[in-house]
């Protein structure tokens, strides 16, 4: 009774395996299926240019400012990450640059929007609006904000100037080691050419 039974489980098992083998043959027809799934939409897959390429001045402080949030959140886990060894210490490195960069971009953003509130101020007070005041603060908060910019324009160029500089010696290492290419060290030192031009 036993065997029977048993005999009888195995080959039903085996017509099920038989069927289910059958149905994911087809299935895998070149026609997408009912139950084919789609790929979530990522995050870090969506732009973070706007819809428009002449963004108010103000819309673009508010989008570079959320950038700037956003990559410090993100350099803010990178040395915990590299510790546990999650990161390279090369990418540690690029989501700090990014940090300076987003920083030096939202300077020079606020620069321009605070010379466009200035130069309105400047057409009310010559049509003779009595905006003396504000305009007298505008002044004061443009220089502020060009000397923030001046500041993190040469921040920014320091920082670019010492990772292309740092890039260009692991590379080196890597070219003796017999990892990298003769091509990849071209590209570094070539790199840090264009940015020692800009800097002069």
């Amino acid at each position: 009774m036993k065997r029977v039974l048993g005999s009888a489980v195995a080959l039903l098992g085996t017509v099920l395996l038989a069927v289910a083998a059958d149905e994911s043959q087809q299935s895998k027809s070149d026609e997408p299926g009912e139950f084919d799934i789609e790929p979530p939409i990522l995050k870090q897959n969506l732009s973070n240019e706007p819809l428009s390429s002449k963004a108010s001045p103000e819309a673009e402080v508010a989008r570079l400012e959320k950038q700037f949030q956003l990559a410090k959140q993100i350099a803010a886990s990178a040395a915990r990450l590299y510790k546990i060894g999650v990161l390279s210490k090369a990418e540690m490195e690029q989501r700090l640059l990014k940090v300076i960069q987003c920083e030096c971009n939202l300077a020079i953003a606020r620069l321009a929007f605070c010379e466009e509130q200035t130069a309105a101020l400047e057409s009310l007070v010559a049509s003779g609006e009595n905006a003396k005041d504000e305009l007298a603060q505008a002044r004061a908060d443009l220089a502020q904000l060009t000397e923030a910019a001046g500041i993190a324009s040469a921040k920014r160029e320091r920082a670019e100037l010492e990772a292309a500089e740092l890039n260009l010696r692991r590379q080196q290492k890597l070219l003796k080691l017999g990892v990298a290419r003769e091509s990849d060290v071209t590209r570094a030192e070539e790199k840090l050419a264009e940015l020692r031009s800009q800097k002069n």
